[in-house]
């Protein structure tokens, strides 16, 4: 099994005729994703490749039967992206765009809850969603990985990869980019609780960094919650006080989002933190032999 994406999902691509969109629909279809269309509304009639471009998510949806999303829209037209996905009522909406205003993604993602949160928001300013071998949603490289029994959820693109890489022997279920932004739609305690209701994934891998307290809150989640094994790895050890690294969100403010503060909470919680992402994956592995 996989969680949120599957070999029978049906994805459509908004901001498909643009550079990105174009060039990332292409490799999603050379992994195997299922892409029934994109939107456009300058250019709905027309397509890419074959794929057909509609003049919106509502007609998408009606005309291919999409449930996913995936948005290439450029940042000052992302908020009205994803809240006309919302408005569609597609179950899944994952959202590559970085660069997205807070006061936009804090708007969207608002307006998704007074909606009642019929769309799952996965981003902004992540690589995406892929189950290996099924489907892939975003720009997650399809073919450093292979299918298995890892669950992953991430802040890190770059991170995610090497996890994904280095654990390819061993597989995953799925792989989620959750987006490195101050304020994300999907978090890790999502992503945490599918993968322990998932009955294909034996091990949960969640890599973290400095900034906020999300990791904090998904140790106490993971303490009162969670039975299956969970490895950890939060980057940002040497980051300065005060400087945003990378990522929007990643920022240590006096004592508040410290790599330290997090390793401290996921291990009082019982996971395993890794000092390096090489460690962190040889933890895994280790755990993973023993099963």
């Amino acid at each position: 099994m996989a969680i949120f994406l599957t070999k029978d999902s049906k994805v459509i691509v908004q901001g498909i005729t643009g550079a990105e969109g174009t060039k990332h629909t292409r490799r999603m279809v050379k992994a195997g994703t299922n892409i029934v269309g994109g939107v456009n509304p300058r250019k709905a009639g027309s397509d890419v490749d074959g794929i057909p471009v509609f003049a919106s998510v509502k007609e998408a949806m009606e005309k291919t039967g999409a449930d996913v999303s995936v948005v290439f829209v450029p940042p000052a037209f992302t908020k009205a992206a994803v809240i006309e996905a919302i408005d569609a009522e597609i179950p899944l909406a994952v959202v590559i765009t970085e660069g997205i205003p807070v006061h936009d993604t804090t708007a969207f993602w608002a307006y998704n809850n007074s909606q009642g949160n019929k769309t799952r928001i996965v981003g902004p300013n992540c690589p995406g969603v892929i189950s290996p071998e099924q489907s892939n949603a975003g720009i997650i490289p399809a073919d450093i990985t292979n299918a298995g029994k890892i669950g992953l959820v991430s802040k890190s693109g770059t991170l995610t990869y090497q996890m994904m890489f280095e654990l390819r022997d061993f597989g995953f279920t799925t792989c989620v980019g959750i987006g490195g932004d101050p304020v994300i739609g999907t978090t890790h305690i999502d992503c945490i609780q599918a993968f322990q209701d998932d009955p294909d994934t034996e091990l949960i891998v969640m890599i973290g960094e400095i900034g906020g307290d999300a990791e904090e809150r998904a140790a106490e989640y993971i303490k009162a919650n969670i039975t299956k094994p969970v490895v950890g790895y939060v980057a940002g050890f040497t980051a300065p006080e005060g400087k945003t690294m990378g990522h929007a969100g990643a920022i240590v403010s006096g004592s508040s989002g410290t790599a330290q503060a997090k390793k401290d909470a996921l291990e009082a919680a019982g996971v395993r933190v890794g000092k390096t992402p090489s460690e962190t994956a040889e933890i895994a592995r280790e755990i993973l032999e023993k099963l």
